[in-house]
């Protein structure tokens, strides 16, 4: 999707995930507010593509926990809940800090030089006023940290629990003081692991996790 909000096709990009950014961007952003109905035809129509990428976009975001399917109606959006967000939060920092212990005995030093360049490419997003890209920043973080765990399972259990989270963490990160305090946690993270310090690195997480989890719980009751 280009800057003005029309649908751009790229090549060779798989059509459904192109499908799926365009609408999940549209939700998070409240294009698309919850309760919010999405009718495959239509969206088919105002792309200008076939029903089956759309098809299998509405899958993928049914699955990452963006809409549900209502019987005799379709699918639409779901609506945040509180108590889901302190669920997920909780499953997802339980699975983290496991793959700190993991990743504290054995992360290959390739992870470390990717969570390097991380935060220098989040460094660089505030300093060019850009917090707005942190939301892809963030999540690629904590996926090189939980595959230092040297766990395909757990990574993938992760990655789920990531993408439930950010329609709840989208309004935390849209602005440079929340994304300041997250890269410190971040820095935390790494030279925890760095120095193989596993009680450290387990600490760091934590706090952070916190950290992000009280900043949502503000902005949300805030709205």
């Amino acid at each position: 999707m280009n800057k003005a909000g029309k649908f751009v096709i790229e090549q060779p990009f798989p059509m459904r995930k192109q499908v799926y950014k365009h609408l999940r961007d549209q939700i998070l952003s409240n294009e698309i507010k919850p309760g919010g109905r999405l009718v495959e035809a239509q969206i088919a129509k105002t792309l200008g593509v076939s029903r089956t990428p759309v098809r299998e976009a509405v899958h993928l975001l049914e699955r990452d926990g963006f809409i549900e399917s209502i019987p005799r109606v379709g699918y639409r959006v779901r609506k945040l809940i509180m108590e889901e967000l302190d669920e997920i939060f909780e499953i997802r920092k339980a699975n983290e800090l496991l793959a700190c212990t993991w990743a504290a005995k054995k992360a290959p030093p390739g992870s470390l030089k990717s969570l390097e360049k991380n935060i220098k490419m989040t460094r660089a997003a505030l300093n060019n006023d850009q917090p707005e890209l942190f939301l892809d920043l963030d999540q690629e973080f904590h996926s090189i940290l939980v595959q230092a765990s040297g766990s395909h399972h757990l990574a993938g259990i992760c990655r789920q629990l990531g993408r439930l989270m950010l329609r709840y963490r989208i309004d935390s990160i849209t602005d440079n003081d929340a994304v300041t305090g997250a890269l410190k946690g971040h820095i935390a993270i790494y030279e925890a692991l760095k120095n193989k310090d596993e009680k450290g690195l387990k600490t760091a997480l934590e706090d952070h996790l916190c950290h992000s989890k009280q900043d949502i719980d503000t902005r949300l009751t805030v709205r």
